[in-house]
């Protein structure tokens, strides 16, 4: 029986830098084993949601999942956060994706991931104080931190609150239920607003107003802080919010979608929320850059299921960092320590290996950009169409075209069955 393995690569897909001749980050890299995959395929462009959209990772990977979603349709990524780290929501309850951050005085943002060196310890410890030490009047509040300088905070009242409400955080618009990139603006703590007349809204607002001044009360002098301003570190202290959410999403699971089992391979909370949202299995390797782990889940997700999907974190920081060559190392690697190894012992004439990303994340401008990105469709059965590489620029030239994110797995059932 033919199996499908979906990986994406974040944050993979870029443009021409000076640092690398004039390449992208895919075009410089030695990549000797997607090679060998590319010469077996046909490859693509896509826009992950669509033309003229820098999206976030969540509403990136539902559309590469093949789920499309309207502005006002979504459910904010707060909700998917919030599942993928275990918390209990209902209905109603009001979840926030959040960054500790720092600020000045003034309430001015110095660096939106308190210099993207919070240890997990460290995040850890200050969102126990902040849930300890903020209490606003018929407020039920959890804060859980997740992932270095990321978390997740919900609130529950009584009668619901709305989540049309706007950021506070100034790098990202509300755009109906999605979280869009800001390319300009003053980085300075924005206050939520109520985006309708709702009193759920006026709530919600105020609340997330409230919150975040406590918050910075608790964080601005936590031992925490103290010891990163004696080390030279900037002081994570106070959490930007965006991207509410208060209902979960009634769609159908992915095998009720292809007609075939899923699991998902994954480590950010955003991802396995995404995973358990839609229905799929989910495995969580040792570490993000265990790519050997990767495979070894990727054999044993294969005992009970059809379709394996893996999401690899690894080339979005080096973008958002501006690291070219770092973002170029980090390609090799995985080439290295994740496709080898899955080409020795995972690959077969029975397997179809669809390989793309979320979302460009291009080091020249350090952020999602609506780039289209590259797709790779490889199997023992496809006629490779003179596109021997995963790139920006043999996407361009593949005989796939340029597609929709929602078309990708739609396409990969197509050529399972051979159609």
């Amino acid at each position: 029986m033919r199996r499908l393995l979906y990986i994406l690569l974040d944050g993979v897909g870029d443009r021409p830098h000076p640092d690398l001749r004039g390449k992208t980050p895919l075009e410089a890299a030695h990549t000797p084993n997607m090679d060998k995959l590319a010469c077996m395929g046909i490859s693509g462009l896509v826009y992950p949601v669509g033309k003229g959209i820098a999206p976030e990772s969540d509403i990136a990977v539902f559309h590469m999942l093949g789920y499309e979603f309207s502005e006002s349709g979504y459910m904010g990524r707060g909700i998917v956060e919030a599942v993928g780290a275990g918390l209990d929501f209902k209905n109603g309850d009001l979840a926030l994706r959040a960054n500790f951050a720092t600020i000045d005085e003034g309430f001015n943002i110095i660096d939106r991931r308190a210099g993207r060196n919070l240890a997990d310890e460290e995040g850890k410890e200050l969102a126990k104080a902040v849930k300890e030490g903020v209490s606003i009047e018929g407020v039920e509040i959890e804060v859980v931190h997740t992932v270095a300088h990321r978390a997740v905070v919900k609130f529950r009242t009584e009668g619901g609150l709305s989540a049309n409400i706007s950021n506070t955080d100034p790098a990202y618009q509300r755009v109906g239920g999605m979280g869009v990139v800001k390319t300009s603006g003053k980085m300075v703590v924005q206050e939520a607003r109520p985006l309708d007349n709702d009193p759920r809204s006026i709530k919600a607002a105020r609340i997330i107003n409230e919150f975040t001044k406590k918050v910075y009360e608790i964080l601005k002098d936590h031992p925490v802080n103290k010891r990163r301003r004696e080390e030279g570190k900037p002081p994570a202290n106070i959490l930007l919010m965006r991207d509410a959410g208060n209902l979960l999403p009634d769609i159908p699971t992915m095998e009720e979608k292809y007609g075939i089992k899923f699991a998902i391979i994954a480590d950010m909370p955003v991802e396995l929320g995404i995973g358990r949202i839609t229905g799929m299995k989910a495995y969580k390797s040792k570490a993000i850059d265990d790519y050997e782990d990767k495979v070894n889940l990727v054999k044993k997700a294969f005992k009970e299921n059809d379709a394996v999907y893996v999401h690899i974190k690894g080339p979005d920081e080096p973008g958002h960092d501006g690291n070219a060559l770092l973002k170029t190392e980090v390609i090799e690697e995985i080439d290295k320590r994740f496709f080898a190894p899955l080409l020795e012992n995972v690959w077969d004439s029975q397997l179809l290996i669809v390989i793309s990303a979320d979302h460009a994340t291009p080091c020249t401008l350090k952020a999602h950009s609506d780039d289209p990105v590259p797709v790779l469709y490889s199997a023992s059965w496809l006629r490779n169409d003179g596109t021997g590489r995963l790139t920006e620029s043999g996407g361009a030239r593949g005989e796939v075209g340029t597609i929709k994110g929602v078309e990708v797995l739609s396409k990969a059932t197509t050529i399972l069955k051979g159609l």
